[in-house]
C-alpha cells in the first residue's frame, strides 16, 4: 500500500507539472457534457413489438393497432408458432410479444373480463420497467372504451399479465454488470498494453531490444499475454462476485462465453499497441488509451444509454465500438441461455475489430522495428 500511495504522489505531481495533461482533465469534462446532452434520454421508443394474434378478429386488430399508434412500438414480426417467439427473444428481435387469446372479441361482445399476455424482454431492466409501463398504459385505454360500449361500470373487459422473461425482478445488477465487465476489461486492456510498449521508449531500452535476436512479433506476444492473462482473469473474477453477491445467473455455456470474453481481450489489447505505436510517452498514451476506450464503452455501447434513443449519427458511430457487440452476446449468454447459432454475428463483429486493429498495429510497430 505504501509503495501503491507513492507511485500516485508521483502520479499526481506529474500531472500538475504535465500542461498537456490537465488540458485533458479540462477538456474530457466538456466532451462528457455534449456527449451526455445528446446521448441521454430516457424516453424509450420504436420499442420492437411481434404479435401473435391468436383470435384474428377486428378488435384484435384494433388493439395492435393501438400500440403501433402510440409512437413507441413499432410491429416486427407476426408470431404464429411458440418456437417462433423463443426465437425473436433469444436474438432480441423483439422487445415485447403481445399475446392476444382466442375468444378475445367474443368475450368483450359479452362484456367479460379478458387476459392479454405481455411478455418482456427483461436484460435490461430499466427498458424493461418502462415498455411495462407503456404496455398497461395502452391496455388500459382500450379497455375503458369496450367498457364504454358495453355500457357497465365494472372492472376493465382487457386486462394484462405481464412476464418479464430472463430477469422476471427487473434488478439493474443483472443489466449492469455485464456492461461493468466490458469497461473495466477495456480499459485495463488497452492503458496497461500501451503503457507497457511505450515505457520502453522512454526508458531508451527499446533500442537495446532491437538489438538483441528477437522479432517484432516476440516481443510484442511477450509483451501482451501476461495482460491477456491478467485481464481475462479480472473479467471471471467480475462474473463469479456477481453470482455469489447479487445473484447473476450463467445460463448459457461456459466455454463460449469464455470465448467471447477471449475474442473481446484480443481487440482490446489490439487496441493498446496501436495506441503504443502511435505515442512516444506514457502520458500521451495515457490520454489517448482513455479516448479511445473509456468514452466510447461508457457512453456508446449501450452499457448506460440506450442506442436506439440516440441521434442517427451517434449510431452509426456505435457500430465501430466492440463493446456493443459484447455486451449483446454477453447478455445473450448469461441471461438468456443463446447459444452460438444466436450470438454468431457479435462474435464475427467482434473478430472482426481484432483483425483490424491488429493488422494495423503489426504494420506501423514493424515499422517503428526497422
Amino acid at each position: 500500500m505504501r509503495k501503491a500511495l507513492s507511485v500516485g504522489r508521483k502520479e499526481v505531481r506529474q500531472i500538475l507539472r504535465d500542461r498537456r495533461s490537465l488540458l485533458v482533465l479540462l477538456f474530457v469534462p466538456a466532451f462528457f457534457l455534449l456527449v451526455y446532452g445528446y446521448a441521454l434520454n430516457w424516453d424509450i421508443r420504436h420499442v420492437r413489438l411481434a404479435v401473435e394474434d391468436r383470435d384474428r378478429s377486428a378488435a384484435s386488430r384494433s388493439l395492435v393497432s393501438a400500440f403501433v399508434n402510440s409512437g413507441y412500438f413499432d410491429l416486427v414480426a407476426d408470431i404464429r408458432s411458440p418456437q417462433q417467439l423463443t426465437d425473436l427473444m433469444n436474438r432480441g428481435a423483439a422487445r415485447i410479444v403481445l399475446v392476444i387469446p382466442d375468444g378475445l372479441s367474443r368475450e368483450l361482445t359479452a362484456g367479460r373480463t379478458v387476459s392479454v399476455q405481455v411478455l418482456i424482454d427483461g436484460d435490461n431492466a430499466n427498458t424493461a420497467t418502462t415498455v411495462m409501463g407503456y404496455a398497461l398504459t395502452i391496455l388500459q385505454s382500450e379497455s375503458s372504451k369496450y367498457r364504454l360500449v358495453a355500457g357497465t361500470m365494472q372492472g376493465p373487459l382487457v386486462t394484462a399479465l405481464p412476464r418479464v422473461w430472463y430477469n422476471p425482478e427487473l434488478r439493474s445488477t443483472l443489466f449492469l454488470v455485464p456492461g461493468l465487465i466490458a469497461y473495466i476489461v477495456m480499459i485495463t486492456s488497452v492503458v496497461s498494453t500501451s503503457l507497457s510498449i511505450v515505457r520502453e521508449k522512454e526508458r531508451g531500452t527499446m533500442e537495446q531490444v532491437r538489438m538483441a535476436p528477437l522479432d517484432a512479433g516476440s516481443f510484442v506476444l511477450g509483451k501482451t499475454i501476461p495482460y491477456y492473462l491478467i485481464a481475462l482473469l479480472s473479467a471471471l473474477a467480475i462474473l463469479f462476485v456477481a453470482m455469489l453477491l447479487f445473484g447473476l445467473p450463467q445460463r448459457g455455456s461456459w466455454l463460449l462465453l469464455l470465448g467471447t470474453i477471449s475474442l473481446y481481450l484480443v481487440g482490446a489489447l489490439g487496441l493498446g499497441l496501436l495506441v503504443s505505436s502511435i505515442a512516444e510517452t506514457q502520458q500521451v498514451a495515457f490520454q489517448v488509451a482513455v479516448l479511445a476506450s473509456f468514452l466510447p464503452t461508457l457512453m456508446l455501447s449501450g452499457f448506460i444509454f440506450p442506442i436506439a434513443s440516440m441521434p442517427a449519427v451517434l449510431q452509426a458511430i456505435t457500430y465501430i465500438v466492440p463493446a456493443r457487440y459484447f455486451l449483446i452476446a454477453l447478455r445473450a449468454i448469461v441471461l438468456k441461455g443463446a447459444g452460438l447459432d444466436v450470438v454468431w454475428p457479435q462474435l464475427l463483429s467482434l473478430a472482426g475489430f481484432s483483425l483490424g486493429v491488429l493488422a494495423l498495429a503489426s504494420l506501423r510497430l514493424r515499422r517503428q522495428w526497422s
